[in-house]
């Protein structure tokens, strides 16, 4: 997802200790249920950000109001005109343990959480609306039946889609494009007219400014309150949840970079007594693995395992710093965004939500 830093403004900021677990270690954490969590939610982070999703959409005159409750992860469920949210969201203790686990605490910062809560109020709506089954719709976006892929190749210089979550996101599915051109268009801050002037995609956001003026003050047609794995069916450990996780982030070993780690640091005698090009790249990690996440929209823990690789392998090959820190910093931030964009490139970027 397109990293946003979790900070003042975000839900580790929110000190809270109204539950029994707040208190406890991560390891401790690890092994309670998901269904013993027993949050809501009510109150703090999330409902302001509802609120503000609500208000946006009243502001709109759009009757629609999708309806919300903790799981596992961000989805809205085919049919459902509705959002299940990440359980994390709903605690700062566990936004704690999603940034220990995985690095980053999606949708942890206000801005954040409401780039999400706006993608996915458009699957929301097209639910709520039976949008889908139009065939202007269909004709600017394609069909929902075409299939999820597993990975997609994105384009990183098409002008067809609209920028918003994931840099090139929208193009991995027609739900998805529709999705992000409709968040696009909520924003109240987005200035989709000046900002995709003379781009394709500003056909698609002008079909979705008529299609939600027809719908102002519209009842919608699907009006089900049903949740989809809530958060008190799932009988998972935090444990099995963030393994399960990281799996499903992470990536199969790449090849080994000795070229391109070679020509960056040196194995030669004359630099023996310079720092290890292991140990510079271990000092750096976080902050080359944040501006890499910003640049490429990969998640972090994708990211970290490529540095992880290319650390190990620096200590196999005894590299060493053979050019200034600075300069190296520069030169290896550049490798492993290629090494990134290389990644999407092959087909493997992921479709998350």
């Amino acid at each position: 997802m397109t990293q946003h830093g979790t900070d003042e403004v975000g839900i580790l900021s929110i000190a809270a200790d109204d539950q029994p677990w707040a208190a406890w270690s991560d390891d401790m954490l690890l092994d309670l249920k998901l269904c013993d969590l027993r949050l809501d939610l009510e109150g703090g982070f999330l409902s302001e950000q509802i609120a503000r999703l609500y208000s946006e959409l009243a502001s709109r005159r759009l009757v629609f109001r999708p309806h919300f409750w903790l799981s596992d992860e961000w989805f809205t469920p085919d049919g459902i005109p509705g959002i299940a949210i990440p359980f994390y969201l709903a605690h700062p203790r566990l936004a704690r343990l999603e940034l220990s686990q995985m690095l980053e605490v999606e949708g942890g910062t206000t801005e954040w959480c409401m780039r999400i809560l706006r993608h996915e109020t458009g699957h929301a709506i097209e639910n709520a609306h039976l949008l889908r089954r139009r065939r202007r719709r269909q004709q600017l976006f394609g069909k929902s039946s075409q299939p999820y892929p597993d990975y997609y190749t994105p384009k990183p210089y098409s002008r067809s889609f609209v920028l918003h979550l994931d840099i090139w996101y929208a193009q991995s599915h027609p739900d998805e494009d529709f999705a992000e051109t409709f968040a696009v268009w909520l924003d109240p801050e987005s200035m989709w007219r000046d900002r995709y002037r003379g781009w394709p995609a500003l056909k698609k956001l002008k079909y979705m400014d008529q299609l939600m003026r027809e719908l102002a003050d519209v009842p919608p047609k699907v009006s089900s309150r049903q949740e989809i794995d809530p958060l008190s069916s799932l009988s998972k450990t935090l444990r099995e949840h963030y393994g399960q996780k990281r799996k499903r982030y992470g990536v199969e070993r790449p090849n080994f970079y000795d070229a391109d780690l070679r020509r960056l640091f040196s194995d030669s005698a004359a630099f023996a007594g310079n720092k290890t090009a292991a140990a510079f790249l271990s000092r750096i990690r976080k902050e080359v693995r944040r501006k890499v996440a910003g640049w490429t929209g990969e998640y972090q823990y994708t990211i970290d395992q490529v540095l992880e690789s290319m650390i190990t392998r620096c200590r196999e090959l005894n590299l060493r710093l053979a050019v200034p820190e600075d300069q190296a910093k520069l030169d290896f931030t550049v490798l492993l965004t290629v090494q990134t964009m290389n990644y999407l490139h092959s087909g493997r970027h992921r479709v998350a939500l």
